[in-house]
């Protein structure tokens, strides 16, 4: 288990294992908090994306070994029942919190106070103890997780998934920054949290140096990847049968939110710069961008598609709005190579969920993307956002026919080590060691 939970005590080098006495009991039943996206959406749109596959698989994991949990989200429709059973053992709560629709995620601080009344009233409808522990996730939520955790007396667990001052260090052009008050909020979070989960050493450190977080209470948990569902399966012509796709094409594949932050754009401007230099590759080439418009992207929902025509590649790029969990896997399985040129990620699932059905990745050398992805065995990390450079990492597979059959092998026995099992069973270490701390913490304040 150590690969997947650790504290940093000091030093980011060798972080020591988290220990704990056997006699400490791990939550019977969490709260959950995930106030501007529902486990319940379509990742690949709006602002559903990892942070939604990551809580629903989490949950389902933690329900399996024994923790209840229960997910407070924001309702976005009407008629939405309050109460929703994800799985067994994971229930959806939805709050009304302002309007259903139209309300962007830089509208949400103004919507707190409803929501955590929300929150409070569902936890007033039940008896003393009803929650062992608040785990938050984004920024937003810790707001929330922070006030309940106080009113409870049960400690907070926050999962920042982003920061604002590493998104702000490396904007995409045309991205908005981050406002200041998120900078503030999630200062505050990180002050008041019991423990923070990053989802690698690199960003344990940037909440360290970012935030000045106390190094004992951040422990490090990679984050899972469905292993039943993204698997090699029937393996890549079957799959690009499915999908209706040339069974001897080159295909690199992006997949995810269509904004600035992840780059799309750069994508295509490599295959822009393939084709130049050799355009007989226009026959046998499928570029497909399998995700919607998010975030700043809204603002130009067509920006990528008139980008397409403009490079004359719009013949070979293919635009398919976001899939279910089971279709994406074909898409996976179908590609040669999954492109993600993004400027920040803080973990990066896609990739591993790539890997493991057997495709490998060419991403940008940020965030988690290095932990997912293992540089010249499992894929290729590009230093920067250079076309030229996605352009020649791209050009190894065109030349090298059996070079995605080679690096799909590596990538997935890479991806099996990443188990949401074993991040649930690590999780639920970070729980136990919180309570502990937070009893011990109550106990010395009454004497």
């Amino acid at each position: 288990m150590s690969q997947y939970v650790s504290r940093l005590a000091g030093t980011l080098a060798a972080p020591p294992r988290l220990r704990l006495p056997g006699h400490q009991r791990k939550p019977r039943r969490i709260a959950m908090l995930s106030v501007h996206t529902s486990p319940l959406h379509q990742p690949g749109t709006g602002d559903a994306g990892g942070m939604n596959v990551y809580i629903v698989e989490l949950a389902r994991r933690l329900a399996a070994i024994g923790i209840e949990v229960e997910i407070f989200t924001r309702a976005t429709a009407g008629g939405l029942p309050p109460v929703v059973e994800l799985a067994p053992g994971v229930l959806v709560r939805h709050v009304d919190a302002g309007p259903y629709e139209g309300l962007a995620k830089e509208d949400l601080p103004a919507q707190l106070c409803a929501f955590t009344h929300g929150v409070m009233q569902a936890w007033a409808g039940h008896r003393p103890g009803h929650y062992d522990l608040v785990h938050s996730h984004y920024w937003l939520s810790g707001h929330v997780g922070w006030l309940a955790a106080e009113r409870w007396g049960v400690p907070l667990v926050h999962a920042m998934h982003t920061m604002a001052k590493v998104k702000n260090a490396s904007l995409a052009d045309g991205d908005t920054p981050e406002p200041a008050a998120r900078v503030i909020g999630e200062t505050q979070i990180v002050a008041a949290a019991d423990r923070l989960i990053a989802n690698t050493a690199e960003e344990a450190g940037e909440l360290i140096r970012h935030y000045d977080a106390r190094p004992a209470k951040v422990a490090v948990v990679h984050p899972g990847v469905n292993l039943d569902r993204f698997r090699v399966a029937e393996g890549r012509s079957a799959a690009r049968a499915r999908l209706g796709l040339p069974k001897d094409a080159v295909i690199p594949l992006f997949a995810g939110r269509i904004q600035p932050l992840k780059a799309p754009d750069v994508l295509l401007r490599a295959v822009a710069l393939l084709l130049d230099q050799d355009p007989s590759l226009r026959s046998r080439l499928v570029v497909p961008i399998v995700g919607g418009p998010s975030g700043s992207g809204l603002a130009r929902p067509e920006g990528l598609q008139k980008l397409a025509a403009r490079l004359g590649i719009a013949d070979v790029v293919r635009f398919r709005p976001p899939v279910a969990q089971d279709r994406l896997a074909d898409w996976f399985r179908a590609a040669s190579v999954l492109v993600m040129p993004s400027y920040s990620e803080s973990f990066g699932l896609v990739a591993i969920e790539a890997q493991a059905t057997g495709t490998p990745v060419v991403a940008a050398a940020v965030g988690g993307l290095p932990v997912a992805v293992r540089d010249g065995r499992t894929g290729f990390l590009v230093a920067g956002h250079n076309p030229a450079d996605y352009a020649r990492a791209l050009r190894r597979f065109v030349d090298d026919p059996q070079l995605t059959s080679r690096m799909g092998a590596a990538a997935a026995a890479h991806a099996r080590c990443f188990g949401w099992d074993a991040a649930a069973a690590a999780t639920a270490e970070v729980y136990t060691a919180a309570m502990h701390e937070h009893r011990r913490r109550v106990r010395s304040h009454h004497g």
